[in-house]
């Protein structure tokens, strides 16, 4: 992965997924040597294993807002997420502008001290005027993620419906982490995969091969492992063991 002399590959996994994958010895210790960046939402406790970062996840700034500075975080929390998708979570003129919503997200977590992990949606494209073309090219049209670079200290590039299509997956990637580091050098970036998409099931050599087809562009990945639900309703039935395999694999 694209990480400099002594420094360790980054994953992204919420709480849930994290305590299927760490099941397996090997993996835990593997993750061990990684950065890991536990995906909390607002209220849960952290797992506090594998030496992981606990990460409150806001699909909206009113929330992010609220948490950050009502002294609502985890103790120990240095970051936060800031996940903006069309969907009901995010309001309608966030979804519009989700660059301004950024820049408000930002300028609160500045101010206590926190880091700021922003991983705009790839459908946010939607909410926006825009030419034609597959939906991740007008992405990079827009330019959110530079534009949203500037502003975080983690940038993730919610590539994962591309996961089967690794070609497609490793321009988008890579032209997205370009975008982000000419916008910002200091910025990190993180590629989303999923377990489990909506659409055709994944398996484990289209995952590995989206890692290996965007590893040099990237510091590490979200790997989501959800289920089905109002925030995934296309989503299938979980697959920790295809987490597991991966990150068997790549975690370190």
């Amino acid at each position: 992965m694209s990480t400099g002399p002594g420094e360790r590959p980054t994953w992204m996994l919420a709480r849930g997924a994290l305590a299927q994958v760490l099941s397996d010895p090997s993996v835990a210790a593997r993750l061990e040597a990684a950065r890991v960046y536990e995906i909390l939402l607002p209220g849960q406790p952290p797992l506090a294993a594998a030496g992981a970062e606990p990460v409150v996840t806001f699909s909206a700034v009113s929330a992010l807002r609220q948490a950050v500075e009502g002294g609502q975080l985890p103790a120990g929390t240095r970051a936060v997420l800031y996940d903006p998708e069309v969907w009901p979570y995010t309001p309608v003129t966030e979804q519009r502008n989700p660059v301004r919503a950024a820049q408000e997200a930002a300028a609160i977590t500045r101010a206590h001290h926190l880091t700021l992990i922003v991983a705009p949606a790839l459908d946010l494209v939607s909410a926006q005027p825009r030419s034609g073309g597959p939906m991740w090219r007008q992405y990079l049209y827009l330019d959110l993620v530079g534009q949203i670079a500037k502003v975080a200290g983690v940038v993730e590039v919610q590539a994962q419906s591309l996961e089967r299509d690794p070609p497609a997956y490793r321009a988008f990637v890579r032209a997205a982490a370009s975008q982000a580091h000419a916008a910002n050098p200091h910025v990190t970036v993180l590629a989303g995969l999923s377990t489990n998409p909506p659409g055709p099931l994944v398996s484990s050599q289209q995952l590995a091969a989206a890692i290996r087809a965007s590893s040099a562009a990237v510091s590490g990945y979200w790997l989501n492992v959800p289920g089905q639900g109002p925030r995934c309703p296309g989503c299938h039935a979980p697959r920790p063991d295809l987490a597991r395999q991966m990150l068997g694999e790549f975690a370190s």
